[in-house]
């Protein structure tokens, strides 16, 4: 969900052949939720093995993946840990958002509108810590490093960008940049012909730059003054302030009334410490190696009914996108 600063902000339209030879961390939980909700039948019901096991997520992290690889994209996925208790909140509601799609995804079921199924069943999307699990297995198999966070992944894979360690985030919540992410990378996993909601009409989603430097001197505001921005309007961590849209609160933070607003925010300093201050963990190890096939089809065919033949094709694409990132240096992947 994250922080509706949208409107506010410079956004550049970008190929995906614009990000050959970058290392980009990948908001994990924020792409692989993107995997369930997209990757569907037509019904609305994800895809799923021959026991009933969801597999959406498995499907988008093999194929998607490996296609950013030939692109020439050297990918790194951060997993979110504990989420701070400011966000128990957010996290409730959206499990009722989920509860109320999945009534309403049975109910267009039983009455075969298969339009209305597919949109409420990509709204009941859930992470288990079964595909967690798996998911890191999954990318092991691949060669890709994962980092598991603290707490926010999005707070970890922004301090991946401000050491320099890759050159910037994959994600679709702008709170990204709250987090300090000096490049935000959006519609990377989701870019080509969308179906607009409730319309017999398609747009072209291309992936989109977001410059964080560019954008706090086209604003007149630095980090701390965008984070109070955001915090007026609203953030997973508070409900922001009735009435203040994106331009009202850029204007009140500018005009240094933002603490006339203070008293109607709760943890309001807590907030502000965790975007700026977030736990962080050094414990990982950024290293892209050759894939294990053996691993790759215990997982996705032993274990998951995909198709040995396509999964098998797909592998040697893999190992050829490692071999070429190799041969070209990975030194230059920064």
């Amino acid at each position: 969900m994250g922080v509706n600063i949208r409107d506010l902000l410079t956004r550049h339209e970008i190929e995906i052949s614009d990000l050959q030879g970058r290392k980009l961390a990948f908001d994990a939980f924020n792409i692989i939720f993107q995997f369930l909700s997209t990757i569907r039948q037509r019904d609305g019901t994800p895809l799923m093995d021959s026991r009933g096991n969801v597999t959406s997520h498995l499907s988008g992290l093999f194929y998607r993946t490996t296609n950013f690889l030939l692109e020439g994209i050297q990918p790194v996925f951060v997993f979110d840990g504990k989420p701070p208790q400011e966000k128990y909140e957010t996290v409730e509601r959206r499990e009722q958002v989920r509860t109320s799609a999945r009534v309403k995804h049975k109910e267009a079921l039983e009455k075969g509108d298969h339009r209305e199924a597919m949109r409420y069943g990509q709204q009941t999307s859930y992470l288990t810590t079964a595909m967690i699990m798996e998911s890191k297995e999954l990318l092991s198999a691949m060669g890709i490093p994962w980092v598991q966070a603290i707490s926010e992944g999005e707070a970890q894979a922004a301090y991946l960008c401000r050491k320099g360690l890759v050159w910037g985030m994959v994600s679709q919540d702008y709170d990204s940049l709250l987090f300090g992410t000096p490049i935000l990378i959006r519609n990377l996993t989701i870019s080509g012909r969308r179906k607009l909601p409730k319309q017999q009409k398609y747009v072209e989603i291309k992936p989109e730059l977001i410059d964080l430097t560019e954008n706090l001197n086209k604003l007149g505001v630095d980090i701390k003054s965008l984070i109070k921005i955001a915090i007026l309007i609203g953030t997973d961590y508070n409900a922001g302030i009735k009435g203040i849209g994106p331009k009202t609160a850029l204007k009140v933070v500018r005009e240094g009334r933002f603490d006339e607003y203070r008293e109607h925010i709760k943890n309001v300093d807590k907030i502000i410490s965790i975007f700026q201050n977030p736990p962080i963990t050094t414990d990982y190890s950024l290293e892209w190696t050759q894939p294990d096939k053996k691993k790759i089809l215990s997982i996705m065919c032993d274990r998951h009914d995909f198709a040995k033949e396509r999964i098998e094709s797909q592998v040697k694409k893999l190992t050829q996108a490692k071999k070429k990132a190799t041969q070209s240096g990975l030194k230059q992947f920064i």
